[in-house]
């Protein structure tokens, strides 16, 4: 029997991934606290860039796809413990540019009241590689 924590097991977490695979925005948000905070791998601050709030966090999550129009993250392995959980992946995606990120990451998660309050993204610091030619 899974673990249940604060209402999120790993089904709640690999549902929230197939969401982000299916680039559905409305599905992601409804696992995220009305306060939620985003941290990015990437920004000016030791943190990353930090998104606080449902509609900020919207905005950033719908900013990946913009960038990514292809996004995936594969080979998910994920966990939860008491109001924490962390999911590993392999991101793939293709910038408009034709440049191709693959990398692996992983999400450190706070829950809280049965959603994630925080999702805080770490990944690898690869360089872009150029897409091969169709």
């Amino acid at each position: 029997m899974p673990e249940e924590t604060s209402g999120v097991t790993v089904e709640t977490l690999e549902a929230f991934t197939e969401a982000w695979n299916r680039h559905d925005l409305d599905a992601l948000m409804s696992f995220m606290t009305e306060d939620c905070v985003f941290e990015t791998a990437a920004g000016p601050d030791p943190w990353g860039t930090r998104y606080q709030g449902h509609e900020a966090v919207r905005a950033a999550f719908a900013q990946v796809w913009a960038l990514f129009p292809d996004a995936q993250w594969t080979h998910g392995r994920h966990f939860v413990a008491a109001d924490r959980g962390v999911s590993e992946w392999t991101f793939t995606g293709t910038r408009i540019d034709g440049t191709r990120i693959e990398v692996n990451g992983v999400d450190v998660f706070t829950f809280r009241d049965g959603k994630i309050a925080v999702k805080n993204a770490f990944r690898k610091d690869r360089p872009p590689v150029q897409a091969p030619s169709r």
